[in-house]
């Protein structure tokens, strides 16, 4: 069998065994001792392209225009909402393409970008971000959620621009009940649009520490009601983090029964969660991997970068996840679940097809600068090489030290 392309020397994540990797017209063709020239990797660890499930890269990188406030949910909605009114096409798309360029070098090669569309910003922020999708699609394929950050029943005109946004190509739609007036009528409205388009759902909920109220039930009432099983990720979801063990039990069966997934997103809500319990503060992010676990979709994602919802981020998936184990006080052993967060398990939440490091899948291809899987992700190993679709997308050699 002849290749366009030989990796060689390679350790498929988790595993210890190094092999050969060949590739043909974007797909792995055939792995084990191949024959024919190809650029020989030492033993180091491969893993399929990171996915990125749930990322803004329209308000991204605002930090230094508005300040970082008190840490506040509200405070942060409310200034990003004062200065998207003066958003432009080009600012958003500059800004946004510094972390598609920052997160391709970090090895993401899938991406769900969230779009904030309502009266004040319009239509713009979508517009750059079809501008994103095409610029990078040699490296990158990213999907477009538009979603009304602040209400939709309370803010006329939302929901016409959400359509428009459905009828210029978005490739799902997102909700974020709690901040409209009527987080029920928000459900119910975006499931109609969702069914209409025949699109996924990805809802920001349930974003607090008080277990005693949620819109979980709604949600996964919804998607049965609309057999959308499969289809509907739910964010943030941080009062998972708060019920006792016997909540967390049932909500767990609910949303694996509903088919509705989870994506955790440490950063942001470690920052913003729990500020007003003092010293013995709550860690404040759902413990996604547990509904891995019982088989449900789970993912682990960056969120924002550079903004008043997180003022820091690189991008880095593979950190995100490390930061996630940490929070979670998960050891070696589930070094391999944690990875699947940013990987196969995200893959199955987004309903990527042809995704893994297998014979027949995309030539979608991530090498990381470590020999032994435990060091890859423990020491959040640097990408050092990528492949999209067996095209080379990103090279990052490795650092050096240069004794006198």
């Amino acid at each position: 069998m002849t290749f366009d392309l030989i990796l060689r020397n390679l350790r498929p994540f988790p595993d210890a065994q190094a092999t050969d990797i060949g590739i043909r017209d974007g797909r792995i063709a055939e792995i084990g001792t191949l024959v024919g020239q190809g650029e020989d990797f030492g033993g180091r660890i491969a893993v399929p392209g990171l996915v990125e499930s749930h990322i803004h890269l329209d308000k991204a990188g605002l930090i230094c225009r508005c300040g970082q406030g008190a840490g506040s949910l509200a405070e942060a909605v409310a200034a990003v909402s004062r200065l998207k009114r003066d958003f432009s096409e080009a600012d958003v798309h500059a800004r946004g393409a510094r972390v598609v360029e920052a997160a391709i070098r970090q090895g993401t090669m899938h991406m769900r970008a969230h779009v904030e569309v309502d009266p004040r910003v319009g239509l713009r922020s979508f517009a750059a971000m079809k501008r994103l999708q095409a610029d990078y699609a040699f490296a990158l394929d990213l999907t477009l959620c538009p979603f009304p950050q602040e209400g939709l029943t309370n803010d006329p005109g939302a929901e016409a621009l959400l359509r428009q946004a459905l009828a210029e190509g978005a490739d799902l739609i997102g909700g974020c009940p709690y901040t409209d007036t009527d987080p029920e009528e928000q459900i119910r409205r975006i499931f109609a649009m969702a069914v209409e388009h025949d699109v996924d759902i990805d809802f920001h909920l349930d974003f607090d520490l008080d277990p005693g109220w949620t819109h979980m039930d709604a949600v996964c009432e919804a998607t049965a009601r609309a057999g959308w099983q499969g289809r509907v990720t739910i964010g943030h979801a941080t009062k998972l983090a708060a019920m006792g063990e016997g909540s967390f039990a049932r909500y767990a069966d609910l949303l694996l029964s509903a088919g509705v997934g989870v994506t955790a997103l440490p950063s942001t809500d470690l920052y913003l969660n729990g500020r007003s319990e003092g010293f013995r503060a709550a860690r404040g992010v759902a413990p996604v991997h547990l509904l891995a676990a019982r088989g449900g979709n789970a993912s682990v994602a960056t969120n924002n970068v550079m903004n008043p919802f997180t003022p820091y981020g690189d991008a880095s998936l593979l950190r995100m996840a490390n930061l996630y184990a940490n929070v979670m006080q998960l050891g070696p052993e589930a070094f391999p679940l944690c990875m699947a967060l940013i990987t196969k398990g995200a893959a199955r939440l987004m309903r990527l097809e042809g995704y893994g490091l297998a014979v027949g899948d995309r030539a979608d291809i991530v090498v990381l600068d470590a020999t032994d899987p435990v060091e890859a992700f423990g020491c959040i190993a640097q990408p050092l090489a990528g492949f999209k679709r067996g095209r080379p997308s990103f090279l990052r050699p490795s650092a050096r030290i240069l004794h006198p």
